[in-house]
């Protein structure tokens, strides 16, 4: 008979077995060791080169003026009713489009400025807005030192 509690037998191990794990290390580094001047052998690409510097396109702004009596005045030229659309469509071709800036006199009719947004959608223009004077003469109609 054997006794019950015995010596362990000699083909067990208390302790984690390291060969194999030496084995797989030194596998991975071989591999990195051929790989790596593999990865430095680059081609020389010729890149251009860019400035930092931002070529910045402002845009021209466009003033449509609509006196009290109703007429317009496009850059402080006088337009015509019929003209208005096609000079209109002459600024909106232009690269970048420029703003139109409207303003109107206190007491010109509201449905000539509407008339004219109507006559810069219709051109293509799609930047607008609209210039108030506190003193209620647009900038485009006011005298100017030469004719006073």
């Amino acid at each position: 008979m054997r006794p019950q509690f015995s010596e362990p037998e000699e083909g067990m191990m208390g302790e984690i077995n390291m060969v194999p794990f030496i084995d797989i290390m030194l596998v991975l580094l071989i591999v990195f060791i051929i790989t790596v001047p593999v990865m430095k052998h680059a081609i020389n690409v010729q890149l251009p080169r860019a400035t930092a510097d931002k070529e910045i396109a402002e845009p021209q702004t466009v003033r449509l003026a609509v006196a009290a009596d109703g007429g317009y005045f496009l850059g402080g030229e006088a337009v015509e009713d019929e003209q208005i659309i096609e000079r209109l469509k002459a600024e909106a071709a232009r690269e970048p489009q420029p703003d139109l800036h409207i303003s109107g006199d206190r007491d010109v009719r509201y449905e000539r400025v509407a008339q004219a947004m109507s006559a810069a959608q219709q051109a293509g223009l799609t930047r607008i807005g609209f210039v108030t004077d506190p003193e209620g003469v647009p900038e485009a109609l006011a005298p100017t030192p030469a004719q006073q």
